[in-house]
Parts: C-alpha cells; sequence; structure tokens
C-alpha cells in the first residue's frame, strides 16, 4: 500500500518543494507500475491470469496505464484534467490521488479484460473473517491519510472532509430505501445474465459461492455487510469523489470488483456506485454507508420467497416517506424568511 507516499504529499501541501514533490511522486509510482509490467512481460511472473488469460495484454495495459499516469507529474496536464474534475493542480494529494486513481483502475481494467479472475479465484482458498480484515481496512487507512488526518486536519475536521457527519432521519430512510432499490436492481441483472449469459453467469455464481464459502455463518455475514460497506464508501465515496467527480469514482470503484469478471454484472455494480454516489453528493457519506452496509446485509442474508411480499411492501413504504420527506425539505426551504 502506498501510505508513506501518501503521507508525504500530505506534507508536502503549502510548502515550497510541493511541486517538485507531485512530480517524484507521480514518477516514482508510475515507474514502479511500469516496471511490474515490463517484468512480468520478461516472463518474471508477477501477476496469475489463469488458463484462459492472456499475459501480454495484461502487461501491455499495466505499461500503458504507468506511462499515462506519469504524464500526472506535468502541471498542464493536471490543469486540463482540473476543468472536468474539482482538483488544484498546484495539490501534491490532488495529483497523487489521480496517479493511483489511474493506475488502480487501469491494472482492474486489464485484469478484467485479460485475466480468468474466474478460475482463479476458484483456485484460491476461500476468504476468511481476516482476509477480508486485510482487505478493507487498507481502504479506512488509505482515507484517512488522503485526507491528511493528524498531518494537515484533526479528526473533527477530516470527519467534515470524509462527509461523516451524523444523518437526519429521512437521510436514513433514503438509504434503507435505496438499499432496497439496489437489491431489486441487482436480482433483475442476475436473472438477465443468467439469461442472456448462462455459462458466464454459472462461473460468476460458482466463484462467489466458493470464495464466500467461509463467511456463511453471522459473524461473517456481519462482517461482510460492515467491513465493505464502512471502508469502501470513506475511500471512494469520502475521501476520492469529492476529488475526481462522482462517475470517475463509480468506474474505479467498479473496476476494483474483478470477482464478477468481464459480466453483466460489472455494468451492475456500476449503477449502484453511481447510486451511492448520488447518496454521497446530495446527503454525505455516512448516509452511502448506511446504505452500502444494508444492501450487503440483503445480499448475505437474502429474503425468503415467503417474505418477499412484506419486503416490497416495507420497500414502498421506505420509498413513500423519502419521497415526503424529500417534498418537505423542499418546501421548507421554499418558503419565504419570516422578517
Amino acid at each position: 500500500m502506498p501510505l508513506p507516499l501518501v503521507i508525504t504529499a500530505n506534507a508536502a501541501v503549502g510548502k515550497g518543494w510541493a511541486g517538485h514533490a507531485t512530480g517524484i511522486l507521480a514518477g516514482a509510482t508510475a515507474g514502479a507500475t511500469f516496471l511490474v509490467g515490463a517484468l512480468d512481460l520478461a516472463g518474471a511472473r508477477l501477476v496469475q491470469v489463469g488458463p484462459g488469460g492472456q499475459t501480454i495484454g495484461l502487461d501491455l495495459t499495466i505499461m500503458v496505464t504507468a506511462l499515462l499516469a506519469a504524464t500526472l507529474a506535468s502541471r498542464p496536464v493536471r490543469e486540463r484534467i482540473g476543468r472536468m474534475v474539482p482538483i488544484d493542480p498546484d495539490s501534491p494529494v490532488h495529483a497523487y490521488a489521480l496517479v493511483l486513481s489511474l493506475i488502480l483502475f487501469g491494472s482492474q481494467v486489464g485484469t478484467i479484460l485479460f485475466a480468468d479472475t474466474l478460475v482463479v479465484d476458484q483456485k484460491l482458498p476461500p476468504l476468511t473473517l481476516g482476509d477480508v480484515l486485510a482487505s478493507e481496512i487498507p481502504f479506512l487507512v488509505l482515507a484517512a491519510a488522503g485526507v491528511g488526518l493528524y498531518i494537515r486536519r484533526n479528526v473533527a475536521a477530516a470527519a467534515e472532509r470524509l462527509g461523516l457527519t451524523r444523518p437526519k432521519w429521512w437521510q436514513i430512510s433514503i438509504a434503507l430505501a435505496s438499499a432496497g432499490a439496489f437489491f431489486a436492481f441487482i436480482q433483475l441483472a442476475d436473472y438477465l445474465s443468467q439469461v442472456w449469459t448462462p455459462q458466464v453467469a454459472g462461473q460468476v455464481d460458482k466463484t462467489t459461492q466458493h470464495v464466500f464459502a467461509g463467511l456463511g455463518d453471522p459473524i461473517g455475514i456481519a462482517a461482510l455487510a460492515l467491513l465493505p460497506g464502512i471502508c469502501e464508501e470513506i475511500l471512494f465515496r469520502g475521501a476520492l469523489q469529492p476529488r475526481i467527480g462522482l462517475l470517475a469514482t463509480a468506474a474505479v470503484f467498479t473496476s476494483v470488483h474483478t470477482q464478477y469478471g468481464l459480466s453483466l454484472d460489472v455494468l451492475a455494480v456500476l449503477v449502484v456506485a453511481i447510486g451511492l454516489g448520488l447518496i454521497r453528493k446530495y446527503a454525505n457519506t455516512t448516509t452511502s454507508c448506511i446504505c452500502h452496509v444494508s444492501y450487503n446485509l440483503l445480499a448475505g442474508i437474502g429474503i425468503a420467497s415467503a417474505l418477499v411480499g412484506v419486503a416490497v411492501g416495507v420497500e414502498v413504504a421506505l420509498v413513500a416517506l423519502s419521497v415526503f420527506a424529500l417534498w418537505s425539505n423542499r418546501r421548507r426551504r421554499s418558503l419565504p424568511a419570516v422578517p
């Protein structure tokens, strides 16, 4: 994890050597990434592609991504990007966030396109609670370091920057209603995937069952709901989205979910990621966390066929409550102030 470099970028903010730090951080990270692709292309076997994968395609994607990331060391390039996303081209933190986002997105897309991820995941042992902790906690640490906790901001200021505020009752209602809507949408996408691409859907289901086979007990389900729902939201929606924008963040978030391979499920995850981004934009990160955790719980527990009617009724009630709350808030804001 590039934690020391993230800390260095924060320490350079406002310093006379900030411009030099930006170039060094971008160049070093891009260079190391390019080296990984080049060494693997030369036969070092640093990445796994599976029996149906294409090593050359993945290696070249990593190398091209590294070259693109290296261009972010140039201030004119960052200025042009700054016209599209809310970054400060002179901030080493913003520049390094772009570099890491691009490298993560490019390498993950390469993995989805050229690695047989479904087969690779089936050959790995099922996830344990320790694996989930080890994969999710770094997101939280990176988010805290990225906003300069104890470097540029205290705890209160960092929480405010990350959008971690106490949600209002109507925001909780929106979070729960959205979680139900996302769950229904994913079920529809899964059904369509089984109809249109039954072979791929079968592989995805088989891989998913294998990967999460060791986490089917209440503790495992709770961990899969809470840890990704909190840690991923704080990093992607809390720290990253205000810098690189909603759509770019949704794309990076989707690329991380390589366990679905190249399938319709990836597009479904992208739609949900955009929905979570909208919740963050118009409410706060706490609300998007509640939504994400609630969705994960629904996915982990499922809904028995006998309870479908109850679930639909609850969802309709939550949607109605959310609509009423939004209408009430909008009406209240439109009323003239009392002199």
